[in-house]
């Protein structure tokens, strides 16, 4: 993988773990010459997993809507910057830009990204990894309830095995370098979202 697009909070939450585990990521990234596709704001887990890249010699590539950009949350050091429409448009080129996913600690839009990928993988949409790196058991309630959706029959066991979870980064990357995805056939195509 060569390029990881990462979802994560644009605020730093309550716990300085989320921040320090973005910030090591970033410099992971950079070390192991994996450019960062993220969100493109200068604040919250998003700024410090840009700035562990970028510190370190890695690049990054924002993409951000117009709409964020204009209210100056924008980090203005990024190797690039690409301005978007709308939301929409926005996840479609961080998907096209990227090869792998990474979802840290955040809010409603976080989960919103990740979940968007993951079913785009459901629907054979693609077939990239898919990251859940959980720091300090964050996502340990998320996890469950994935589990329940299985248990009460509305999400097929094969496609929870593909979210990969770990709260170590190396380890993490190890199971997206090494994961081989569903064979899947297409439902629809792209141009049909």
């Amino acid at each position: 993988m060569k390029s990881i697009v990462v979802f994560c909070g644009s605020s730093e939450g309550g716990n300085t773990e989320y921040g320090e585990a973005a910030l090591a990521l970033g410099s992971t990234m950079a070390e192991k010459d994996i450019q960062l596709v993220y969100g493109g704001a200068k604040i919250g887990i998003m700024g410090k997993v840009a700035e562990g890249v970028l510190q370190n010699g890695g690049k990054v590539i924002g993409v951000i809507p117009v709409f964020l950009k204009k209210k100056e949350v924008v980090h203005e050091g990024l190797t690039q910057l690409i301005v978007t429409q709308n939301m929409h448009e926005r996840k479609l080129k961080m998907h096209e830009l990227s090869e792998g996913i990474i979802m840290l600690p955040g809010g409603f839009g976080t989960l919103e990204e990740f979940f968007e990928m993951l079913t785009w993988s459901q629907l054979g949409l693609h077939q990239y990894p898919i990251g859940i790196l959980n720091t300090n058991g964050f996502y340990d309630s998320l996890l469950k309830m994935m589990h329940d959706m299985v248990q009460e029959g509305f999400v097929k066991q094969e496609h929870i095995n593909t979210v990969l979870v770990d709260n170590e980064i190396n380890a993490l990357l190890y199971k997206m370098k090494s994961y081989v995805p569903l064979p899947t056939p297409k439902w629809i195509k792209k141009d049909q979202l």
